[in-house]
């Protein structure tokens, strides 16, 4: 009989009752009806002792005078009986007092409950709640992670990082932009829930922090910022085909660490000279220099006016779109090719006076209506191409917050009617008003045309996202053609890339590209301590005193582009490179160029271009036995 009440007995655990969903049931419900059994012997206990106040005595006792009422015994026996029930109350309150105490305070100041916390189920619960996933790289790999738990000698659960520096821009800080690690992971960390909560509420959790997968491929990214170290700039590489970013890198960066504390977050922001913080990939604006031919060229695709031959001019004349305007030349002040120019041949040479034209020719609407499909804003004034902000909507993410953390910032082209001819011209050559592109945006561009049926796909971090398209920039045909276009520049003799076809000889893969130089006027000089430099000057005060001010001392600062997509026949990457402050006697296809090839060289070997293209490991000969 004993076995079978305790066998129905069990039947009325929490646990039972509510479907055995959460493990936290079984002490919850016995501590609700302790709560309820102990608030219901306190009413009791009060109810009690008002009562021997509040009863009516004995009819003999009324009159009689107080000293013999308190010698009578029933006087004693209630005086007794108070002094107990006091007993009691205080008993009860003490045992709610010392609920109160565990409950609220000791948390903060007991020593033993903070050593013993961990057991508590709804502190497991709650901690669990806020650790992250693993981050992994595209592989899926736990060695090639970015991002995990680890337990110090002390006990401690501490993030880590194997690139800490390598992924900083991307990962983000607690301080600032969010990034990816506070984004990336939806459930945030919730309160502790309360007895009744477990009860009535709860239901068996479902993990919410999985580890997740991204498309950055670890070693690619170590690459980058190999390729990077000691220069100032930015590296970019894309998949066109699906959008995957496969490696994004600015330098300088910096280390997570050093940004944890506030005066280290500071320290680095305080830092005006090398803006480690910055994200110089996707949050900075350079001039594109003749990279941004690769775009007039997709305007005149989409206008059907790429087979147009604008008439040459005789050597040594100069572009000039209107009496009176300053020339548009090429570089060295002449023309590179001159006479009757196609655009195949204008591209390999990266001819200035002929992309200026042929931007005139297409027109402002023309170019802001290809702007628009490549994610970059046509705006009507200068002005305004100064407060674009960012642009999210860019991105393929699961949810808002993972492309706001890592929105590029807008770039922009002014079409507006106050341009004149050579403004427009200056712009179509990839100066002057162009000069609001980032590397990220670049990117883009060279993915357009990279991609097989000419589609822009919407960059993603996230690897197990389906491919989404952001816009049909090119029919098929096209696309093919201008990759062909976009190859002299690499693999023909006479392009300005030559250097990368050198680099990948022997490899069997052919890439297309676009080299680039641009010059950024009043660029601020710093000292070695990171303060703005200056110099004295004099002028003239109000009195029409001279008086001594310190002036910025600023420089034109070169910086060297390279775009460029492989294989040509079935594009894996398309890259974008820029280095800052190259120096006046250097160019993209000497700074930028070997990077982009060096990267290829590296995508090849991790097997980003295809297996065919994958360098075969060589086995050892076997030893002949004597």
């Amino acid at each position: 009989m004993l076995l079978m009440f305790l066998f129905q007995l069990d039947n009325f655990r929490p646990e039972k009752l509510f479907g055995g969903q959460v493990l936290e049931r079984t002490p919850a419900g016995l501590s609700i009806i302790y709560l309820i059994g102990m608030a219901i012997l306190l009413v009791f206990l009060i109810m009690s002792f008002w009562g021997n106040f509040s009863r009516r005595k004995f009819l003999f006792e009324q009159d009689l005078p107080k000293e013999v009422l308190r010698k009578l015994t029933s006087t004693l026996t209630n005086r007794s009986l108070r002094i107990w029930q006091i007993v009691f109350i205080l008993l009860a309150f003490t045992v709610y007092g010392f609920h109160v105490y565990w409950t609220y305070y000791a948390d903060d100041y007991n020593d033993q409950y903070q050593a013993l916390s961990y057991k508590d189920l709804r502190n497991r619960r709650t901690s669990a709640s806020t650790l992250r996933g693993w981050m992994l790289d595209r592989t899926g790999s736990l060695g090639s992670s970015l991002a995990y738990y680890k337990v110090d000698k002390d006990g401690t659960i501490d993030r880590s990082f194997p690139l800490e520096k390598e992924m900083a821009h991307l990962l983000g800080t607690e301080r600032g932009t969010p990034g990816l690690e506070r984004t990336l992971y939806k459930k945030e960390a919730d309160p502790m829930p309360e007895s009744w909560e477990i009860l009535t509420k709860y239901k068996k959790p479902e993990p919410e922090n999985k580890d997740v997968r991204i498309t950055i491929d670890r070693d690619l990214q170590a690459y980058a910022a190999q390729k990077l170290e000691g220069k100032k700039g930015g590296i970019v590489v894309i998949n066109p085909q699906t959008g995957d970013i496969l490696a994004m890198y600015s330098n300088p960066s910096y280390n997570l660490k050093d940004a944890e504390s506030l005066d280290g977050f500071l320290k680095l922001e305080a830092n005006k000279k090398d803006q480690p913080l910055l994200n110089r990939a996707t949050r900075e604006f350079y001039i594109p220099g003749s990279t941004f031919k690769t775009f007039t060229m997709i305007s005149a695709f989409r206008a059907g006016k790429q087979d147009s031959i604008l008439p040459g001019l005789p050597a040594p004349d100069c572009y000039t779109p209107f009496k009176g305007s300053k020339p548009i030349c090429d570089a060295g002040g002449s023309c590179h090719a001159c006479g009757d120019v196609a655009i195949k041949e204008a591209f390999k040479v990266s001819s200035n006076q002929y992309f200026s034209r042929l931007a005139n020719e297409l027109g402002r609407e023309r170019m802001g209506e290809t702007a628009g499909l490549l994610g970059i804003a046509a705006v009507e004034t200068p002005k305004e191409a100064l407060s674009q902000g960012f642009y999210a909507d860019i991105w393929n993410t699961s949810n808002k917050k993972i492309a706001n953390a890592i929105s590029p910032a807008r770039s922009t082209i002014v079409t507006g009617k106050q341009l004149t001819l050579y403004d427009f011209g200056v712009e179509g050559m990839g100066q002057g008003l162009a000069g609001q592109m980032t590397p990220f945006q670049m990117a883009l561009i060279a993915s357009a045309a990279a991609n097989l049926e000419g589609k822009l796909m919407k960059p993603k971090i996230e690897a197990d996202l389906p491919p989404q398209m952001y816009s049909q920039v090119l029919t098929r045909e096209q696309a093919e053609v201008i990759r062909d276009i976009m190859s002299t520049v690499t693999e023909e003799a006479g392009g300005t890339g030559g250097i990368v076809r050198a680099k990948l000889a022997g490899t069997g893969i052919e890439t297309g590209g676009k080299t680039g130089t641009a010059d950024k006027d009043g660029v601020q000089v710093y000292n070695k301590d990171g303060t703005k430099k200056t110099e004295k000057r004099k002028k003239k005060n109000e009195n029409g005193e001279m008086v001594e001010y310190d002036e910025p001392v600023k420089y034109t600062r070169w910086d060297g582009w390279f775009l460029c997509i492989a294989p040509l026949e079935n594009p894996q990457v398309a890259i974008a490179v820029v280095i800052e402050d190259i120096g006046g006697s250097a160019y993209g296809g000497t700074t930028a160029a070997p990077i982009a090839a060096d990267m290829i060289l590296k995508a090849r070997e991790l097997g980003l271009l295809g297996e065919q293209y994958k360098p075969k490991t060589q086995t050892p000969p076997k030893k002949k036995n004597k």
